[in-house]
């Protein structure tokens, strides 16, 4: 397998958001436009590119024009909709020497279901760059071939817990960030450490929290325990069906899965939740907790 070098010229670091904060600086210019845009993060493994995804198919059933950028290696946050695993910008850049004036929109941008459009942002070869370079060029892109003048609205699927500024970059880019989480410990640890990173990125930038998705989740007992304190609200909860499993091995959303009536309930939710996201919701001021007492905060007495 060849391996993809990113132009040490195209990379710079610098102190920014956050106190001892060191990342790839964004070009300060780069902007998305009018759309409307949410970043997805929570833990990995917890379906964010599953809620992602039928959020995008939710919101073009709602008549909008929807953009979903995947910003994982595993290149997997569309595939559902496009029922491919796609290339990815960074790998296609490669194969034109990062000349982005020789590229063709088709050959990075797929139509999935419903007309969703879908790109596979990647991420840098493993030990070796940063997420933020990926994010960025993909936008730049985007923006050289027009293709964020038409959008409505832009979903970042991010990869798992928030370990560095890189990977928070599309919160640089984003109005709301929505947090997937299950009513587990480990689950809404990583949600206290995202909570964490929005507050720092919105020191600089226009993101806010959105609010919680909660995710294969029957009981929301620890979710809503941990929003009291931090002051966070759950927007969605999706339950743990045997649907949703099926669908991700199907490479199908959950609107194009033989009907039932509980599948049509969390159709429902979806498309709620993309009429709420749409029409706008106050941002939350949240105050992230110390380990030691998401600790002793979390579980029975």
């Amino acid at each position: 397998m060849s391996t993809v070098t990113v132009p040490l010229s195209t990379l710079r670091v610098r102190p920014t958001d956050g106190e001892g904060s060191v990342q790839v600086a964004m070009d300060p210019n780069l902007k998305i436009g009018a759309a409307k845009v949410f970043a997805v993060y929570g833990k990995g493994g917890i379906g964010k590119s599953t809620t992602s995804s039928n959020l995008s198919v939710a919101f073009s059933k709602l008549g909008k024009r929807v953009l979903q950028i995947g910003c994982d290696p595993k290149h997997d946050s569309t595939f559902t909709l496009t029922k491919k695993l796609m290339p990815t910008v960074i790998d296609v850049l490669a194969t034109v020497d990062f000349h982005t004036e020789e590229l063709q929109t088709d050959d990075f941008v797929y139509r999935g279901y419903n007309g969703v459009m879908c790109v596979e942002a990647g991420g840098p070869p493993a030990g070796t760059g940063c997420g933020g370079y990926v994010v960025g060029q993909t936008v730049k892109l985007l923006k050289e071939h027009h293709l964020l003048e038409d959008t409505d609205v832009v979903i970042f699927d991010v990869l798992g817990d928030v370990v560095c500024g890189g990977f928070a970059a599309p919160l640089q880019h984003a109005d709301r960030a929505l947090i997937v989480t299950a009513n587990d410990f480990d689950s809404i640890f990583a949600m206290n450490r995202i909570v964490a990173a929005i507050q720092a990125k919105s020191k600089n930038y226009k993101v806010r929290l959105g609010g919680v998705i909660a995710n294969r989740s029957a009981a929301t007992d620890q979710i809503d325990r941990f929003n009291d304190r931090v002051g966070l609200k759950t927007m969605a909860c999706f339950p743990d069906l045997d649907v949703i499993r099926r669908s991700r091995l199907k490479k199908a959303t959950l609107f194009e899965m033989e009907p039932s009536p509980e599948l049509a309930a969390v159709q429902q939710e979806y498309l709620r939740l993309a009429q709420l996201l749409w029409d706008g919701t106050e941002p939350l001021v949240a105050q992230p907790m110390i380990d030691r007492e998401i600790f002793d905060l979390l579980g029975f007495d």
